[in-house]
């Protein structure tokens, strides 16, 4: 079983399973390949009712999720300990609804599970939404960065850096993930001291976490909007980092491909 593993290295990914229940058997798969210490899911697609906790305890699995009906969700997977759920919902805004953010310790580690609004289509009130929710994110973020303990932001933003994030900014130029707002609130939470992992080893390489559909992903036209943000504490950990991007060319699978980063010589625990 996974949790059986013992290392001084935590693999912590994180993947937009894009429906939990109806792709489930695409979930579990990779799990059982690439088996990460911490899972971060995101759109899951169910209330927390349906979740599907007991099929991914028998694959080694503790969880602690936050769902709704058909829309959003997020979730925190661990294998050999039970994530201690700190926040569920993004502190700012006690009418917001929608289930996009929760938090959990876990094998040392400070994790978030985040699925930022798409904002589409903008501008209008779907694009006010996302804005309005990345400032919470950003006050929010800026008290975990200098945490003396790791945290890990791990999620699906819905932003694209820069135009090397993506195979064709100008097909996208109207897109809520590329507009100049966007990317300037992006900016703030980076500024805060924060580590975009793939960046910080990967620097120049075109690398992508999203395909819109089956043919794009064969042309490989895709962006990077998945991503695992590290404080200090963690960064200083940081030994690899990798898309799993095999797994969006199976059947049915997410339009998202994981993301993962291992943190090594850490003395977290594995088991």
């Amino acid at each position: 079983m996974p949790g059986d593993r013992q290392s001084l290295a935590v693999k912590i990914a994180t993947f937009n399973v894009n429906g939990v229940n109806g792709r489930l058997p695409r979930l579990l798969e990779w799990l059982a390949e690439t088996r990460p210490d911490i899972a971060c899911l995101q759109e899951t697609k169910t209330d927390d009712s349906r979740f599907p906790a007991q099929a991914l305890s028998e694959a080694g699995y503790h969880c602690v999720w936050h769902g709704m009906p058909r829309h959003h969700g997020v979730a925190i997977l661990s294998c050999g300990a039970t994530p201690s759920e700190l926040r569920r919902g993004l502190p700012g805004d006690d009418a917001d609804g929608q289930a996009r953010y929760m938090e959990a310790l876990v094998h040392g580690l400070h994790v978030a599970s985040v699925y930022l609004p798409n904002g589409n289509p903008q501008p209008g009130p779907k694009f006010d939404y996302k804005l309005a929710w990345m400032k919470r994110l950003v006050a929010h973020a800026r008290s975990l960065v200098a945490s003396e303990r790791p945290v890990v932001l791990a999620g699906d933003f819905n932003v694209v850096p820069t135009d090397s994030d993506i195979y064709n900014a100008w097909a996208w130029r109207w897109d809520a993930v590329l507009q100049p707002e966007t990317r300037a609130v992006w900016q703030e939470l980076m500024a805060q001291g924060w580590v975009d992992a793939t960046r910080q080893l990967h620097p120049r390489e075109r690398i992508y976490t999203f395909w819109v559909n089956a043919d794009a992903f064969r042309r490989n036209a895709g962006f990077r909007m998945d991503f695992l943000l590290l404080n200090t504490a963690a960064a200083k950990h940081l030994v690899a980092t990798q898309v799993d991007a095999q797994f969006r060319g199976r059947d049915k699978a997410s339009d998202h491909a994981p993301v993962w980063v291992s943190l090594g010589e850490s003395g977290f625990t594995t088991a």
